[in-house]
């Protein structure tokens, strides 16, 4: 049995969640997150052509990104976004075989929890860090109640409603790593939306941890 995978140190734990984007766009966003100093990208699968994008930006920043998919639902589709150069797996449930596949491939785990349940099960099954989703049900004092059982030192990232406004917040909590999804990107916006948005983000994180 392969042995769990770490969550890497990153000067920005922001994963840029690019729901909706399709590959002839996926280089020029990347090139702009990356610019802005974003170290974690996910494609979640339900978008267009998913692991041709995977492909692309593992291609042009896989050596220093973490690069990978979001929405991973199978193990299948797992070793799929694994064969396309992706490194990071992150799902909105708890399921130890996509987990099993993952591992086994090498990747950083995020999958997502919503109750002490679900938090214990994805650590028994070797996940990376836990992806609290959808963040905004539970809020940051929702999450703290559930860390009080966690062991010590488990990653929690908050995912789902985070927005530069309640970073403080959740910081505060003991929060580090954060998903952003259509506040950063949507469909339809431009490399220069997204650079502008991801600038705005790297400082509110900044300022919410006092660096």
């Amino acid at each position: 049995m392969a042995s769990p995978v770490n969550w890497p140190e990153l000067h920005y734990p922001l994963v840029a969640i690019l729901r909706g984007i399709h590959p002839n766009e996926v280089e020029a966003i990347g090139d702009v997150l990356v610019e802005a100093g974003f170290e974690a990208i996910e494609v979640p699968l339900n978008s267009p052509d998913p692991l041709v994008s995977i492909e692309r930006l593992a291609r042009r920043h896989g050596d220093r990104v973490l690069i990978g998919a979001g929405t991973v639902l199978s193990a299948a589709d797992c070793a799929a976004v694994a064969d396309a150069g992706g490194r990071l797996m992150v799902s909105p449930n708890v399921d130890p075989e996509v987990l099993a596949m993952a591992t086994s491939r090498g990747m950083v785990t995020l999958p997502g929890v919503l109750t002490p349940t679900e938090a214990l099960l994805a650590i028994r099954h070797g996940a990376s860090a836990l992806k609290f989703f959808p963040a905004s049900v539970l809020g940051s004092s929702g999450i703290t109640a559930i860390r009080a059982i966690l062991p010590k030192g488990v990653p929690v990232a908050a995912v789902g409603g985070v927005s530069n406004e309640t970073f403080a917040d959740y910081v505060a909590a003991g929060i580090r790593i954060f998903g952003l999804g259509t506040g950063l990107y949507k469909p339809g916006r431009t490399p220069s939306d997204v650079a502008a948005a991801a600038a705005a983000a790297t400082r509110t994180y900044d300022a919410a941890i006092g660096r």
